[in-house]
C-alpha cells in the first residue's frame, strides 16, 4: 500500500527513501520562486534542500509563484503535499528517491498575492523558471517586444499587472518607496546571458511607464547570469507509477530527473544568497562561456537529434542514441561544427563534455522522449542552433552540418514523418511553419522566409546555398541518406 505524501507521512516512508533530516518548521523563507515546474523542484530546490540537510542556509527557504493558470493546478497538487516533492534520480546502475522539503510555501496564483510576496522584505532572491519563450524578446531584432500585448497591458496598469516582470517591478517600486533593499532577481532557463535577458526586460518594461524607476532599477538590482543543467523529462502516469510501485509513494506530482546536475551562477547577490557551493554549485565571475559551452553542445546537440529522430519515428531518447545513425550524426555534428565555435574554458576538455553529452542523451532509465525536445522550434531554434551558425559563417568556418539540422526541421515542420504518420503540433507558431515547410517543396528559400525565426541569416547566400542543397536530400532520398551524406562529407 502506498504511503500518501504530506508532512505527517514522512516517519511512514520505506527505509529507502531519503527525506528532510532538518526541522521545516524553522526554516524561514528567503526566496520566492515563479514557475514551479519539474526542471525547478528537480535542480533549485534540490540543491537548497541538500544545503538545509548539511545545516546551512535555513533562511533560505523557497516560497513558490505562478503567473499562468495552469500553475493553480500545481499549487493545488503540492498544498495537499505540505509542499513536499519526491524526486528520482534515474541512475542506470540504480534508481534512487529521496522526498525535498526545501519548499515551504506557494502562493496564490494572483498577481496581488505575488507581488505581496515579493514585496516582503525577507525575500532577497526572485528567481525564475518560465521558458526559453517567456521573456518577451522580439525574434526580429533580438531586442525587447514592446508591442506585445501582454507587455503593453502592464506598461499601461502598472499596478495591475499580468505579466510576472510587471509583478516582479510592482515588488521593486513597493520596496524602494518602503526604504527597504531590492531582491535580486535570478533567472534559471536555458537563454544566453539570460540574466542580462531578464535585466532588459524588466528595465525596458518600467521604462514605458515610469523612467525613473526604470533608471532605479538600473542602478540598484542585480540580474546575476546563471548555467543550468539536468534533464527532466515530464512527469505522467508512468512516473507515478513509477514512485508508487517502486518505492511506495503516492506522490501527486512527482520528479524523475538524471542523476547529474550542474549550476553555475555569476557571484553577483548584493543582499546575500545561500552558500550553494557547499552542496556542488560553482560560482564564478563569469559564466558566459559555461553557458555557451552547455548551450551548444547539450541543447544544441538535443535540437540535432530530435527531428531526424522524429522523422525516422524514435519515441524516446535513449533509443534515438542506439540508432548507431542518429548517435554518428550528432558527434559529427558537434565535433565538426559546433565546438570549433567556442571559446576555451579552464580546465575543461570539450570532448570529455561531448563524451558526458552522450552518455546522458544514452541513458534508458530517463525515460526522455523525442516529442518533448521538438517542442518550441521556433524559440528554441534561434537560441541553440542559429547563434552557432552565425557565428561559423563569420569566422568562415563549415556549415554544412549545421544547414542540415535546420533542413530536418524545416522536413518535421511539414508534420508528417518518413512513414507518412501524422506529428502533432507543438508549436505556437505550428500552422505558419507548416506553410512556410510545405511551400520549401517548390523554393527551398521560402522555408528560410521566415524572418521572425532566421532574422538576417535568410539573406545570407553561403547558408542559403547550404540550406537548400541539404533540404534537397532530405526531401528526395530522406533522413538516412542525408546523414549518410554528411557523415561522408559530400
Amino acid at each position: 500500500m502506498a504511503v500518501s505524501l504530506n508532512a505527517s507521512a514522512l516517519k511512514d516512508l520505506p527505509g529507502s527513501v531519503g527525506r528532510p533530516g532538518y526541522d521545516r518548521a524553522a526554516l524561514r523563507p528567503g526566496i520566492v520562486h515563479v514557475g514551479v515546474g519539474n526542471f525547478h523542484r528537480a535542480h533549485m530546490a534540490w540543491y537548497l534542500d541538500q544545503l538545509f540537510e548539511a545545516g546551512e542556509g535555513h533562511d533560505w527557504a523557497l516560497v513558490g509563484a505562478g503567473v499562468r493558470p495552469g500553475d493553480a493546478a500545481m499549487r493545488d497538487r503540492l498544498a495537499a503535499q505540505d509542499w513536499l516533492t519526491t524526486v528520482v534520480e534515474l541512475d542506470p546502475q540504480g534508481l534512487n528517491a529521496r522526498v525535498i522539503g526545501s519548499m515551504v510555501d506557494f502562493v496564490p496564483v494572483d498577481p496581488q498575492a505575488v507581488i505581496a510576496a515579493m514585496a516582503d522584505p525577507a525575500i532577497r532572491i526572485v528567481s525564475l523558471t518560465i521558458t526559453e519563450g517567456g521573456y518577451y524578446v522580439d525574434a526580429k531584432t533580438d531586442g525587447f517586444d514592446a508591442a506585445h500585448p501582454d507587455i503593453a497591458h502592464d506598461a499601461a496598469n502598472p499596478d495591475a499587472p499580468r505579466t510576472v516582470f510587471g509583478m516582479i517591478l510592482a515588488a521593486l517600486r513597493q520596496r524602494r518607496d518602503a526604504g527597504a533593499e531590492p531582491f535580486t532577481v535570478l533567472s534559471c532557463d536555458n537563454l544566453p546571458e539570460n540574466g542580462h535577458v531578464c535585466a532588459r526586460t524588466v528595465t525596458e518594461l518600467a521604462q514605458l511607464s515610469d523612467p525613473a524607476l526604470a533608471q532605479w532599477v538600473r542602478q540598484e538590482v542585480a540580474f546575476p547570469n546563471s548555467m543550468v543543467d539536468c534533464i527532466t523529462p515530464a512527469t505522467s502516469d508512468r512516473e507515478r507509477a513509477l514512485v508508487r510501485d517502486r518505492f511506495g509513494i503516492s506522490d501527486a506530482a512527482p520528479v524523475v530527473c538524471e542523476p547529474f546536475r550542474q549550476w553555475v551562477l555569476e557571484d553577483h547577490f548584493p543582499q546575500g544568497r545561500p552558500p550553494l557551493e557547499k552542496v556542488g554549485a560553482e560560482f564564478v565571475a563569469d559564466v558566459s562561456r559555461h553557458e555557451l559551452m552547455k548551450l551548444r553542445i547539450l541543447n544544441g546537440g538535443h535540437a540535432a537529434i530530435a527531428y531526424p529522430s522524429a522523422l525516422l519515428g524514435h519515441h524516446f531518447v535513449h533509443d534515438a542514441m542506439a540508432d548507431p545513425q542518429i548517435a554518428a550524426w550528432l558527434r559529427a555534428l558537434e565535433t565538426r561544427e559546433i565546438i570549433p565555435t567556442l571559446q576555451p574554458i579552464p580546465g575543461v576538455r570539450y570532448d570529455d563534455y561531448l563524451d558526458l553529452i552522450v552518455s546522458r542523451f544514452a541513458n534508458p532509465e530517463v525515460g526522455d522522449t523525442i516529442p518533448r525536445l521538438c517542442l518550441d522550434g521556433s524559440n528554441r531554434q534561434p537560441k541553440f542552433i542559429l547563434p552557432t551558425l552565425a557565428d561559423a559563417l563569420k569566422d568562415d568556418r563549415a556549415i554544412d552540418g549545421l544547414a542540415q539540422e535546420v533542413a530536418f526541421w524545416c522536413r518535421y515542420c511539414e508534420r508528417t514523418d518518413e512513414a507518412g504518420n501524422a506529428i502533432a503540433p507543438n508549436d505556437d507558431n505550428s500552422d505558419a511553419l507548416r506553410e512556410y515547410a510545405i511551400a520549401a517543396r517548390l523554393d527551398p528559400l521560402a522555408f528560410l522566409a521566415n524572418e521572425a525565426v532566421f532574422g538576417p541569416l535568410a539573406a545570407n547566400p553561403r547558408f542559403q546555398e547550404a540550406f537548400a542543397r541539404r533540404l534537397k536530400i532530405v526531401q528526395t532520398q530522406g533522413v538516412r541518406a542525408a546523414i549518410d551524406s554528411y557523415l561522408s562529407g559530400n
